[in-house]
């Protein structure tokens, strides 16, 4: 349903007939982590992420999943193949 408390206009799977259903009865504003985000959506009380109401909790345990700013990077070692060893495996 479309919002009709926070984010006026919007696209919203929290809103019922009866207002907003999530947990404290409205969204709550993007935390520092967030900007920059794709995602983040500035309204006239405030910006606020279109894809989660509680930003904090999607950055509790480390990197929000929906964020679009930031790049992971890939830790992974390349070993190195002995040839010889290469050559008996196959």
């Amino acid at each position: 349903m479309i919002c009709t408390t926070i984010r006026e206009g919007d696209d919203c799977v929290f809103m019922t007939k009866k207002g907003c259903s999530y947990n404290e009865g409205a969204c709550l504003t993007i935390i520092d982590e967030c900007k920059g985000c794709s995602r983040a959506s500035d309204f006239e009380t405030g910006s606020y992420c279109t894809a989660a109401p509680d930003p904090s909790l999607k950055w509790k345990n480390g990197i929000c999943n929906f964020a679009t700013h930031v790049k992971t990077v890939d830790t992974s070692k390349k070993q190195k193949v002995n040839p010889i060893k290469a050559s008996k495996r196959r």
